[in-house]
């Protein structure tokens, strides 16, 4: 009897696991520059077994940011952007595109930097003149942050999209750019190493300190027809955050591992990216974001208080 009552157990848990698998929603993501912290919580969560817990399946795509993380959106190719640009979303509401901004993803521009090698004969950004000035890529705050930057230092030099981190280390330590951008954590290994030198970041651009500069977007229809799996999406998201930036050394090490570095690179980039400016629930400084939308020209007047209603989905912690 007490075997048979043991076999009858085990297959109740059999099938409340199999009921549990059958359960989980699959959301399909555009993440964009892999391996940095903002848009890094999706996989950790997922690492951590959190998105499970939520009955959710992610399917990650890496983009190199901008319009490659937007354009899927819009296309319904995805449900979910990770780490677009707030005034690329705008425009693209504007005109008329199926998408919403649900979170924030990044306020301040504080890890966006610009670099050169350490012999290079650029020393300050008054020698940037006629120079290489790279961004990501189209509509990304790195394109929206560097021309604030050339602007607000009466530079002028030749914008280049580069794509990604590591595609721009390379030609700029190629000397194919002369001024790169990089981002937590690539930077510290050859900033440590003394191969690189910062001439300048996002910080020094006042007007970006309390802006949303990237925000999680998603596809109207997906918001409509998977509005519970994107709300328990919301929730893991949270539950996440909030453990990457808790006292358990597990978060430290899981970090660390998502970034391909070590503990003391992982603290180093926890150090810049505080909570806060990583908070899904703060979307901060439109304004600031619309004029730069208007003056990139991604849309031609900034959105009434009624479109910024519809366009920013609030979804509350439950």
């Amino acid at each position: 009897m007490k075997h048979k009552t043991a076999t009858v157990v085990a297959l109740a848990a059999l099938l409340a696991a199999t009921h549990l698998a059958a359960a989980q929603d699959t959301l399909k993501l555009a993440v964009g520059q892999q391996g940095a912290l903002p848009t890094s919580v999706s996989e950790i969560g997922v690492r951590a077994g959190i998105f499970k817990k939520h009955n959710l399946a992610l399917e990650l795509t890496y983009t190199a940011g901008g319009g490659e993380t937007l354009q899927p959106v819009i296309a319904g190719a995805v449900d979910l952007g990770i780490g677009v640009g707030t005034s690329a979303v705008m425009g693209a509401f504007t005109k008329g595109a199926p998408v919403r901004i649900i979170g924030g993803n990044t306020t301040g521009a504080m890890d966006l930097m610009w670099f050169v090698k350490s012999d290079s004969p650029i020393k300050s950004m008054k020698d940037v003149n006629g120079r290489t000035f790279a961004y990501g890529s189209t509509g990304s705050s790195t394109q929206i942050v560097a021309r604030a930057l050339l602007k607000q230092f009466g530079v002028n030099a030749q914008m280049v999209a580069t794509g990604n981190f590591a595609a721009t280390m390379t030609a700029t330590m190629s000397g194919q750019i002369d001024v790169g951008w990089t981002s937590p954590p690539l930077v510290f290994e050859p900033l440590n190493a003394g191969k690189i030198r910062i001439l300048t970041s996002g910080a020094d651009a006042k007007e970006y300190v309390d802006q949303t500069v990237r925000v999680i977007a998603a596809n109207a229809n997906s918001l409509a027809t998977k509005a519970d799996a994107i709300k328990r999406y919301v929730a893991a998201y949270r539950e996440t955050m909030a453990w990457m930036y808790s006292s358990d050394p597990k978060a430290l090490t899981a970090i660390a591992a998502f970034m391909g570095t070590n503990e003391k690179i992982a603290r180093q980039t926890l150090d810049i990216y505080t909570k806060e400016s990583l908070d899904f629930d703060r979307i901060t400084g439109l304004d600031g974001v619309m004029a730069d939308a208007v003056e990139a020209k991604f849309m031609s007047a900034p959105l009434t208080e009624q479109q910024l209603k519809a366009v920013i989905i609030k979804i509350p912690a439950p």
